[in-house]
């Protein structure tokens, strides 16, 4: 006999043995057993009730004047900020001031609820608008300038606080 038959003949007799198992399926016949026996039983009494434990914190834990100090120097420190981390959206960045005015002009025409900032940094022209606190209040906006000006770019900046 050749490998070949050898393995012919393999291939048929685990065929027939995988479906002379499924017969019983076949057939509708049920297989039940009864598992009771070796089920563990369980009985009320030999549960713990665990008792409900009521922790009382003791008053030195609170507020005191302390901490109301501290909490009035970083009120006072908030106040007195003028900026903070956010980011602004740059439409325009370069050498000419004509096409920084034209770039200003065409935003405040296409996109009027959007405010248009020229800023001269020698030697270069930029045009931003807007200032975000967050990347995603940001990215609405972009989104919709980029329609208008493919090259704009989100640009993380020091932003006024109001």
């Amino acid at each position: 006999m050749t490998r070949l038959n050898l393995y012919r003949i393999g291939i048929l007799v685990l065929t027939a043995w995988f479906f002379s198992g499924c017969r019983l399926h076949a057939q509708n016949k049920t297989h039940q057993e009864d598992l009771s026996g070796l089920r563990p039983v369980f009985h009320d009494t030999l549960r713990i009730k665990p008792k409900r434990i009521i922790r009382q914190v003791p008053a030195t834990h609170t507020v005191n004047a302390r901490l109301d100090s501290v909490l009035d120097s970083i009120a006072r420190f908030n106040l007195s900020r003028t900026f903070a981390d956010g980011f602004t959206i740059q439409v325009y960045s370069g050498t000419s001031k004509e096409e920084a005015m034209n770039t200003k002009k065409k935003m405040m025409e296409q996109a009027e609820d959007l405010m248009a900032d020229l800023q001269y940094n020698q030697p270069k022209f930029r045009v931003k608008s807007g200032n975000y606190y967050t990347r995603m209040e940001a990215q609405r906006d972009l989104v919709r300038i980029r329609r208008l000006f493919p090259n704009a770019i989100l640009v993380p900046e020091k932003i006024p606080v109001r």
